[in-house]
């Protein structure tokens, strides 16, 4: 009696490495998606003076929603509900005003998210702490040798410095330029900056550091994403 066929055959190394890393690239490619359309999505609330309604909820919507899920998921089911009803309120009372100022909603969510960015690369520069770029680098490549060491220290002040002149300038324009301006500013210039600096760093990287397998911008940006080498 002959054994049964098994018609699960392994998958060849390569298929076997590529497949574990589609998710995370379909999760990245979800992330930009996202990103993309709410960029061009806030653009135009801020070029039309007929979307002030769409600003507005593009720019409280993902708080509140964020609050009342950390609500429900948090406290008591009847805490929850009670929350989620005040925010209910809170936003049909106070609609009138956030419809015509939201812009600075805006500006305190722009700029206090690079602001709390540069606290991080900051205070991972304090004696005693790992610099943000050699911890990134050291779970994507470690163990790191004292040059890459002393190099990704020199890059977490740099993306110190940057964050911290990106957020004093979102203020800046905020007051100094118009509202369609700035909002060109922070929904694209900011992101073209921080694409400016990360290739210029990469391409730095690539002339003064070894070369590590499996690294390079996609690798650092899948791992920030999905926590994934």
């Amino acid at each position: 009696m002959q054994p049964e066929s098994n018609d699960a055959s392994p998958l060849p190394p390569a298929a076997a490495t590529a497949a574990p890393r589609r998710a995370p690239i379909r999760q990245l490619a979800f992330v930009a998606a996202l990103l993309i359309g709410y960029t061009a999505i806030s653009q135009y609330s801020y070029s039309s003076p007929d979307a002030k309604g769409l600003g507005a909820a593009l720019s409280v919507g993902p708080i509140v929603l964020i609050g009342v899920a950390l609500a429900w998921r948090w406290t008591p089911r009847i805490v929850a509900a009670l929350i989620t009803a005040l925010s209910a309120a809170l936003l049909y009372v106070c609609w009138p005003f956030l419809k015509t100022h939201y812009e600075w909603s805006d500006l305190v969510q722009q700029a206090g998210a690079y602001g709390m960015v540069a606290v991080g690369f900051g205070r991972s520069l304090l004696p005693g702490r790992i610099a943000a770029c050699t911890l990134l680098a050291d779970q994507l490549h470690g163990p790191l040798a004292p040059v890459e060491i002393a190099y990704t220290r020199r890059a977490t002040i740099v993306w110190f410095a940057f964050y911290s002149l990106l957020a004093a300038a979102i203020v800046a324009v905020f007051f100094k330029a118009s509202a369609h301006a700035w909002s060109l500013f922070v929904n694209f210039g900011t992101f073209g900056l921080m694409g400016l600096l990360f290739a210029a760093d990469h391409a730095l990287r690539r002339q003064v550091l070894p070369r590590r397998p499996g690294g390079g911008i996609i690798a650092a940006l899948l791992h920030s994403v999905t926590g994934r080498r």
